[in-house]
C-alpha cells in the first residue's frame, strides 16, 4: 500500500518485524489491543464455571476446604507454631489466598497458547496478551476469597492494621510472579507438551513446601536464604503481614531475595517468550 492510498482510505500501515528481548516489547501495540485483552480475560472467567452446578460458589468452597485440610495437617498433626494471637485457620487462609491465585493463574497461563491455537494461526495480535489475560482471570476468585477472609476476621474479632493499605502491592507482586513463571511455562508448552503434566505437579508440591499451611519463621535460620528462592515465599509472608499485623512481619532480606527472583524470571521469561513467539504459529 502506498502512502497516497493510505491517506485516502484512512488506514494505517502496519509493518511486522521480528523483535527480541524485554526492551523490544511494543507497549503501544499492547495498549492498542487492550480490548482484546479484557475480552479474553472475561472469556476465561465465563468458561471456568460454565456448566458447573454451583458455579462461582466453587471459588469459595475450594479455599475453605483447603484451609480445613491444611490446618489439620500442620496444626493438629504437625504441631507447627504460629506467632501472634490470630486463630490458625485465619493464618492458613491468609497464606492460601495468594497461593491459590498464583497456582490457578499459572495453571491457566501454561496452557493458554495451546488452547488459543485457532486465533494464533489465523489472526495477528500480540501473543503476550493470551497468557497475561489468563493470569488476570484469576482475580475474581481472589476477590471472593478476600471477602471470606474479611468475614473471618470480623467473626474472630481480629484487629485491622494499617498494613492492609499495602495489600494491593503484594497482590501486584503475586500477579507479576504468576506472569513471570507463566511466560516460561506457556512458551515451553507450545514446543514441549510435557509441560502440561509438569505444571500441575509443581503446583501440588508447591502448596506444601511454600509457607501456606505454616509460617516461614518455622524454617531453620540457616535455610532461610535458600528457602526464599521460592518467589512465593515473600509474597505469602507479605500477605500475612498486611492482614494479621506486626507479629507476621516478613524477614525482609529473604523478601528481597524472593522479589529479585520474580524480577529475573519476569525479564528472562519475556525475552524467551519474544524469542519463541515467531515460531508459535508454525509449531502449535
Amino acid at each position: 500500500m502506498n502512502h497516497g492510498t493510505a491517506e485516502m482510505t484512512g488506514c494505517r500501515e502496519r509493518v511486522l518485524r521480528a523483535r527480541r528481548g524485554w526492551l523490544a516489547l511494543d507497549w503501544r501495540e499492547l495498549w492498542e489491543y487492550r480490548e482484546l485483552f479484557l475480552f479474553l480475560a472475561w472469556r476465561d472467567i465465563l468458561v471456568r464455571y460454565k456448566q458447573t452446578y454451583i458455579g462461582v460458589a466453587w471459588a469459595a468452597l475450594q479455599p475453605l476446604l483447603m484451609m480445613v485440610i491444611l490446618t489439620f495437617i500442620f496444626r493438629t498433626l504437625g504441631k507447627f507454631p504460629s506467632p501472634g494471637t490470630a486463630p490458625y485457620e485465619v493464618v492458613v487462609f491468609a497464606g492460601l489466598m495468594p497461593w491459590q491465585f498464583f497456582s490457578n493463574a499459572l495453571t491457566e497461563c501454561s496452557g493458554s497458547l495451546v488452547a488459543s491455537e485457532r486465533m494464533i494461526t489465523k489472526v495477528y495480535f500480540p501473543r503476550l496478551i493470551i497468557p497475561a489475560s489468563a493470569v488476570l482471570s484469576g482475580g475474581v476468585d481472589f476477590l471472593i476469597a478476600a471477602l471470606i477472609l474479611g468475614a473471618m476476621m470480623l467473626g474472630f474479632g481480629l484487629d485491622w492494621h494499617w498494613q492492609l493499605l499495602l495489600l494491593p502491592l503484594f497482590f501486584g507482586a503475586a500477579v507479576v510472579a504468576a506472569l513471570a513463571v507463566g511466560l516460561w511455562a506457556s512458551a515451553l508448552n507450545v514446543r514441549y507438551r510435557d509441560v502440561k503434566y509438569v505444571v500441575p505437579f509443581i503446583v501440588r508440591m508447591g502448596l506444601y513446601v511454600s509457607p501456606v499451611g505454616f509460617v516461614s519463621s518455622a524454617v531453620p535460620e540457616q535455610w532461610r536464604f535458600w528457602y526464599n528462592l521460592n518467589p512465593m515465599v515473600g509474597v505469602i509472608d507479605g500477605f500475612r503481614w498486611c492482614v494479621l499485623g506486626p507479629a507476621f512481619e516478613p524477614y525482609w532480606p529473604g523478601f528481597s531475595v524472593s522479589m529479585l527472583v520474580v524480577l529475573v524470571l519476569l525479564v528472562s521469561g519475556a525475552m524467551y517468550f519474544r524469542q519463541m513467539e515467531r515460531t508459535f504459529a508454525d509449531v502449535i
